[in-house]
């Protein structure tokens, strides 16, 4: 099967129309007026667990009542839809523009997943020349975004995630694309390299002037299930320090436990399933001090 570029899918965003683009960013501008929070997860490395994190951030704070919903930002490996079970499910095109799927407890899902005929159907960005190619990547990938999220009908929400693929320089063009955007959380893990990694995407946000809602460290020490205990797998304790030096709020730790790969292969949000175990609890309270800390009021929607 051929490989698709993003035009062939939605039509061409790259034209350069001055009239276009400017209408295109009223309508973002209308669509993010009434969504409360604009939340990027950002982590600047892959591998740390930040997609699953924000399905089950956002799964926990729409049971707590909250109006959520989902972009999957990461155009080139979207892993959202599956995570949450919606891949496949048709989109519905309206005079209001493109409803976004209904994921478990009602979140509202869009993501480049759906958008493409087949899971292993690449995305391709098509340079005038090879010596083009970064930029091109980086303009269309930016139409791209910026596309999803003004045609989305995403209507009111409380809470926007938006979950960013790795790298730093995505963080850039989310903060040009979208200068409203409330904060965002920082994931990172008990490793040298991450913390690394993320010092990077923390330094960067404070010259972009970001706010930063919080770091969460994920995968600290292993969640047995059988014995019902906290190991020392990994070395906790570390994000509490790299939070300090950042001068930035230290949200939490998330064991590393089996089941939440094993809901994210099935579809379903973990703390969907395992709400009352000790990772679902630690979920539902990170969700609920995001609703406090941002003045969403548990047992409310927008």
């Amino acid at each position: 099967m051929m490989a698709k570029s993003y035009k062939d899918l939605v039509g061409d965003g790259g034209s350069g129309i001055v009239a276009q683009v400017t209408e295109q960013v009223a309508r973002l501008q209308a669509r993010m007026s009434r969504i409360r929070l604009k939340v990027a997860v950002v982590s600047g490395k892959g591998g740390v667990g930040k997609s699953a994190l924000s399905v089950n951030l956002a799964t926990a704070a729409a049971l707590q009542g909250a109006a959520v919903g989902i972009l999957d930002a990461d155009l080139n490996g979207p892993s959202i839809a599956k995570m949450t079970g919606v891949r496949g499910l048709p989109m519905a095109i309206t005079v209001e523009g493109v409803s976004p799927v209904q994921g478990p407890a009602g979140v509202r899902i869009m993501s480049m997943d759906l958008l493409l005929p087949r899971a292993d159907t690449p995305l391709m960005w098509q340079a005038p020349t090879q010596a083009e190619s970064y930029v091109w990547r980086s303009s269309m990938e930016a139409t791209a975004l910026r596309e999803l999220l003004s045609d989305t009908a995403w209507g009111d929400l409380d809470i926007l995630f938006l979950d960013l693929p790795p790298g730093t320089d995505r963080m850039a063009t989310l903060a040009g694309l979208l200068p409203q955007l409330t904060g965002m959380l920082v994931v990172t893990i008990p490793s040298d390299i991450s913390h690394a990694v993320v010092r990077r995407s923390l330094a960067l946000a404070r010259e972009l002037k970001i706010p930063v809602l919080g770091l969460i460290e994920n995968m600290v020490g292993y969640y047995c299930e059988t014995c019902e205990a906290l190991g020392e797998l990994f070395r906790p304790g570390q994000g509490t320090a790299l939070a300090r030096d950042f001068n930035i709020p230290f949200l939490g730790e998330i064991p590393f436990d089996p089941r939440l790969a094993r809901s994210a292969d099935g579809g379903l949000p973990f703390v969907a399933l395992q709400g009352e175990s000790a990772t679902g609890r630690v979920f539902r309270r990170l969700a609920a001090d995001l609703l406090a800390h941002t003045g969403v009021a548990e047992g409310t929607g927008a």
